[in-house]
Formats: C-alpha cells, structure tokens, sequence
C-alpha cells in the first residue's frame, strides 16, 4: 500500500485504533454538522462490533482513508445475504474533503462486492446527508425506498438506495 501523489491512503481497517476512531468521528461529526444525539453513536458502535466480532473476511472488508498519515475517512463493505452486499458507515472527515476521498472509499466497496460474487448493493441513508447521496447516485446507486422517522433526536426521513453489480 501506498500514499498515492496527493498524499491519500485508502488501506485495509485494522490498525491499532481504527475501530474506536470509525466511532468516535461518527458521533463528534454528525452531533457537530446535524446536532444528532448520542443514539446515532451507539447505532455505529453497534455496527462496527458486529463487523469486528462475527465480520466474514471472504465476504466482507473495510477500509480506513488516511491523508498525510493521519485517518480521515472510513467504509465498510457487510454481507445482508448470499447476493446482496451493504455499504455502511461512510465517513470523511471535514478537514479532507474536497479531495474525492467519499467517491473513492464508496468505488472501493462497490468493486470489493462485485469482485466477491454479488450481485447488487444497497445502503440506508438519510435525505439531510446531501454530499453522501451525491456520491451515491454519481456512482450507479438509485433511490428505492423512503420513510419517515424520529431517530438521533430528529424527525428524518431515511432513504435505502441500490444499485447492480455488473461482473465483467
């Protein structure tokens, strides 16, 4: 692995930290940009548990942005069954944004997917996350589903998103 020309690394997570910091960024950043509260934290502590402790590495992977050496974006690629894979967590940090890190991290896990057998994507979101869903429909992904809820502190409205995998 190497840093490419704009000093970024996109490296396998499993560094000494990187679990802590996907859910540490997660809650300071959504409860400083969206003012979520707490649950939103304990949602992504919960998703990252399940990865570190039960993830399958032939099917599932993630990966850890790293600008100048420093961590400042994250993706995980999950199994939701035999041919259907899940985008969850996407994060970049603020002070690296603007460097197509959330396009890259997203075009990694959508090839890892395909390059592992299955045949679509989804991903659940919500509608105030705008440069996310920016990045998903850039890269094939299409609104399916919408609904009302009262999550994090706020009334939202959560959006599931797929796309195919073509295989080459």
């Amino acid at each position: 692995m190497a840093t490419d020309d704009t000093g970024v690394l996109i490296r396998p997570l499993g560094a000494p930290g990187d679990l802590g910091w996907v859910v540490m960024k997660h809650g300071e950043l959504y409860a400083k940009e969206f003012r979520w509260d707490a649950d939103f934290e304990a949602l992504v502590a919960r998703i990252v548990a399940d990865y570190a402790q039960r993830h399958d590495p032939e099917r599932e992977a993630a990966w850890i942005a790293e600008v100048d050496g420093a961590r400042a974006g994250c993706v995980l690629c999950t199994a939701a069954d035999e041919t259907t894979a899940k985008l969850r967590v996407l994060l970049v940090d603020p002070v690296a944004r603007g460097r197509g890190l959330g396009a890259r991290l997203v075009d990694r896990c959508v090839d890892f997917a395909r390059d592992h057998g299955y045949a679509r994507m989804t991903l659940w979101t919500n509608n105030v996350l705008v440069a996310a869903r920016r990045i998903y429909r850039s890269r094939g992904f299409r609104l399916v589903e919408e609904e009302s809820h009262h999550s994090f502190g706020h009334d939202l409205v959560g959006e599931y998103w797929m796309r195919e995998l073509t295989h080459d």
